[in-house]
């Protein structure tokens, strides 16, 4: 069987700072490489040009919306799709021109190994984080809600094979990216817990956030990736606290 070419796609909005290393990691592996911006303000579309890939246009309107745009503008029905934060290993490399060479299925999981101001997490339920990123875009879609997209095969589809070594996530580059992040996922949280006709309770604002540390802290082993381990719990715990407070303000405002 000959090698199956493979389109990238990528999603970005104001990327221009990481961008350029995602690219250059695609290099070698990518037949195809097509990125999907929602209109950046900063030097996005003018680096993802001058490094070959295509460029299009397209206003967001969710990311589950926008990951299925991207994955219709790649050439080939073969596809990987990455966000500009990530970046493949050369043990990924190798994977990938492994699984182009001798596809099976509809598609294979990443493993995702987190960076978190400077350190790579490897507990709490981080790593390996595993996603179905590499898909025959014939034998499923991404679905999901608000938040929390996912590609999903069709029926009757074979289940995901793993493939070896690791995408590199530089998500959160210093503890203000994660609040100003925490922020703004809280705020979509809560909005799709009201589209689903939900109340905040007096626990969900005060036994849930402290459960959410102590499970992650503790139970999935934060604790052992140190300063970073005890941002992550500390910060999800108050993830959960500001969504439940957001959806009682929510709904508060629609019932007044």
């Amino acid at each position: 069987m000959p090698s199956v070419p493979l389109s990238v796609v990528i999603i970005t909005f104001n990327e221009e700072a990481n961008i350029a290393r995602c690219l250059e990691a695609v290099r070698g592996v990518a037949d195809d490489v097509v990125v999907v911006d929602s209109f950046s303000t900063d030097q996005t579309v003018a680096i993802s040009q001058a490094m070959g890939a295509r460029v299009v246009q397209h206003a967001f309107e969710g990311y589950v919306q926008q990951k299925n745009f991207a994955t219709a503008q790649a050439r080939h029905p073969h596809v990987l799709q990455l966000d500009a934060d990530e970046v493949l290993t050369a043990a990924l490399q190798q994977s990938l021109l492994q699984a182009k060479a001798n596809w099976q299925g509809g598609g294979y999981t990443l493993a995702r190994l987190t960076n978190y101001c400077g350190h790579w997490v490897r507990h709490g339920g981080w790593y390996p984080d595993r996603k179905l990123r590499l898909y025959d875009r014939r034998l499923g879609q991404w679905q999901g809600e608000l938040l929390h997209e996912r590609y999903e095969l069709a029926p009757g589809q074979p289940t995901p094979l793993p493939l070896a070594g690791d995408l590199l996530h530089y998500s959160y580059p210093s503890v203000e990216s994660h609040v100003h992040q925490l922020n703004r996922f809280t705020t979509i949280g809560a909005q799709e817990l009201a589209n689903k006709g939900r109340n905040a309770k007096w626990w969900h604002l005060t036994l849930k956030p402290v459960g959410k540390f102590w499970h992650l802290y503790l139970l999935r082993g934060a604790w052992q990736d140190g300063f970073a381990g005890l941002c992550i719990a500390a910060l999800s715990a108050w993830g959960v606290f500001l969504k439940y407070a957001k959806l009682r303000a929510l709904n508060k405002n629609l019932s007044a």
